[in-house]
Parts: structure tokens; sequence; C-alpha cells
């Protein structure tokens, strides 16, 4: 649906904007009750995750795959922008296909999972019995809690990339996406222990996450035990001091949501400055669908990242 409306922004001027709306919105429709009517046939509960070189559809694995709750997070949207009660029996049924996720501590992206599936839901007509989902989701999220550090693990570090590279305690800048899922446990719970604790890592990635310029690093590597940051670096950027587009949407999208749960203004004005590194730089295209680094090496024959610019707008 992104793609789409960012196509046709590129393409020249929007005429009507009610109609542009409606116009994607029923395309959207129309593409999942495509998926939908697929996977009723099969009759398995599948959650699907992207197309490989061939067209097939790839569906995503449950208990570690940060993308589960895209789907059924896109059904519940449906549902918001059409009213049709259609979508809201399909955004019920594969949000609560992963009800055994609010218990899961093995990584940090359970915001995503649960905050798209379940947090969506309770916003757009679900069930009340989403919320104790939603509290023990953030429970969850804080085993990754490194006190004397002050922030929220993402990855482990004992075995793949981690392990190689010799990390203690890394934090990517998609780890800002997953903290929402703790401010709405505090407002649902009243426990301000979840609201702390994004405070906390929200600070500490402030401080050591972002250049002069505005822009952000991927990965900042911390001692768990005093919190001296060891390595500042990539994992999916062109260079360690490059620009990674998407890292650069997280940390907008980050600081924004963060401003309007706290109203502190350093944490608006930080979203506003890696605004203005973005929205200045001079390899950003006219269209504003960036490259997926801003500083990769062969634009303008690099490929884009659509979903860089779906999280900006957004």
């Amino acid at each position: 649906m992104w793609l789409s409306l960012f196509s046709l922004v590129a393409c020249g001027e929007v005429k009507g904007g009610d109609d542009f709306i409606k116009t994607n919105v029923e395309h959207a429709a129309a593409q999942y009750r495509l998926q939908t009517d697929a996977l009723e046939e099969s009759e398995r509960m599948l959650i699907p995750r992207t197309v490989d070189a061939e067209g097939k559809m790839v569906y995503a694995r449950r208990k570690w795959d940060w993308t589960i709750g895209f789907f059924p997070g896109s059904l519940w949207y449906l549902y918001n922008l059409t009213d049709d009660p259609y979508w809201k029996d399909k955004a019920e049924s594969y949000t609560e296909y992963l009800i055994k996720e609010q218990y899961n501590t093995t990584h940090h992206d359970i915001g995503f999972v649960i905050g798209c599936s379940f947090l969506n839901g309770l916003r757009m007509g679900g069930k009340e019995e989403y919320k104790p989902v939603i509290v023990q989701a953030a429970k969850s999220l804080s085993t990754r809690f490194r006190p004397e550090a002050g922030i929220i693990q993402s990855w482990n570090a004992d075995k793949g990339r981690p392990l190689h590279m010799g990390w203690k305690c890394p934090v990517i800048i998609d780890n800002m996406m997953n903290l929402e899922l703790l401010f709405e446990a505090t407002r649902l719970s009243g426990d301000s222990t979840y609201y702390n604790i994004a405070l906390s890592h929200i600070d500490k990635t402030l401080n050591n996450h972002f250049r002069e310029d505005g822009s952000t690093y991927h990965v900042v590597d911390y001692d768990p035990q005093t919190g001296k940051v060891l390595n500042r670096c990539t994992a999916q950027g062109y260079s360690d001091e490059s620009a990674w587009a998407r890292g650069q949407a997280w940390a907008i999208y980050g600081y924004t949501m963060a401003y309007r749960y706290t109203r502190m203004p350093e944490y608006l004005k930080q979203a506003g400055k890696v605004y203005e590194f973005i929205f200045t730089h001079l390899n950003l295209p006219t269209d504003l669908v960036p490259y997926w680094d801003f500083d990769a090496l062969n634009i303008p024959n690099e490929p884009r990242d659509a979903s860089a610019a779906a999280v900006i707008a957004s």
C-alpha cells in the first residue's frame, strides 16, 4: 500500500485527496483479500512475511520472527479504515494466534510483535482481554533490561553475529520501536516500572547513538555491568560510520513517539534533528524514498528502501 502511494506521488501531482486515499485503501483491501482467501484455502494458520525471487509467498516462523505482528496489525488497520467486520474477524483470529508470544523473552522485538497485533487491536475495537496480554508482554520485554547499563539489550551476545563480533550487550536503534509497549503497559496497569525502563533506554540512546549531524549509528555495544560504550558500528548499514536509511527512520519514529508519551522537549528536538539530516541530505531522491543507506557507494545505482520511507511518513 505504502509503495503504491509513494509511486503515485512520484508520478505527478495528486488531485482529489479524498479519492486518492479511498482508492488506495480499496486497493489494499483487495490485495489483502486475495491473501486471506489463499490462506483459507490452505486451511492453515500462516503469517505472510514476503515473497521470494520466484514470487512465491514466504511465511513467518513464530517464536523468533520480528515481523509476525505486521499481518494482523495490517488487518486491524483495514478494519479501522473500512469498518468492514470481515477485517475485524480476521484481525482477531491472526492476533490471537500470537497469544503465546506475550511470554517470549528471547528477543527485544516483542514490542513489534504484540504492539502491532494486540495493542492495535485494543485501540481499534478489539477485546478487553487484550490488556493483560500487553502488560505481560511488557514484563517479558523488561527481562532484557540491564539496570547497571540502563538499557534494554537488543540481541543475545552468545550466538550469531554478536558472538562473532565479540559484542557484550548490543543495542540497535530499532529498539526504540519496542518502547511504546512499555508506555502502554504503564498506562494500562498503573505500574510505573515499564515507563521508567523505557525512559532510561531512551536517554541512554539519546546520549550514545547519535552523531553531531543528527544521524544515528545502528549498533552501540555496552558493557552490561558498567554501561560503558565499547563500540559503535553497524550490522545492516553500508559501514560503521554510514547512515543506514531504516535506522534513521526508526530514530525519527522512536523519538516522536517518546515525546508523545512524555512531553519531554529534548525528544522532539532529537526527532527534528534526524528529520533535518534526512530531508537536507544531498542523496535523498526527489520522490523521498531513500536509498537503503545514505552513504552507499553506488548511488544512484543502489536499492531503495520503501520501508524506511513508510516509517518516516508514519
